[in-house]
């Protein structure tokens, strides 16, 4: 599979792939070796004073990389990368 550009990538628009450039994700191999979770846990490191809605930003990349709309991820999912991120307890 071609290593895409952010932009290229479901659910990741400009905005979301500058912030996701400043913490040194330009692709989506970057994104991948990554992870969702790391990814969210570090923009709310770079950014602690702005609330990240998990839609936009966990489940859009966890989206990015499977191809899906956010709002597809299905609820197992979605509670794992919450539990990753240290947002809720399994």
């Amino acid at each position: 599979m071609q290593n895409r550009r952010l932009t290229d990538l479901r659910n990741i628009g400009k905005k979301i792939a500058s912030r996701l450039n400043e913490i040194g994700i330009f692709t989506e191999d970057d994104l991948r070796g990554l992870g969702p979770a790391l990814t969210h846990q570090k923009l709310k490191a770079r950014y602690p004073d702005e609330t990240l809605p998990v839609c936009y930003y966990l489940y859009a990349f966890e989206g990015a990389l499977c191809d899906r709309h956010w709002k597809e991820i299905g609820d197992s999912r979605k509670q794992v990368l919450l539990a990753e991120t240290g947002q809720i307890n399994t």
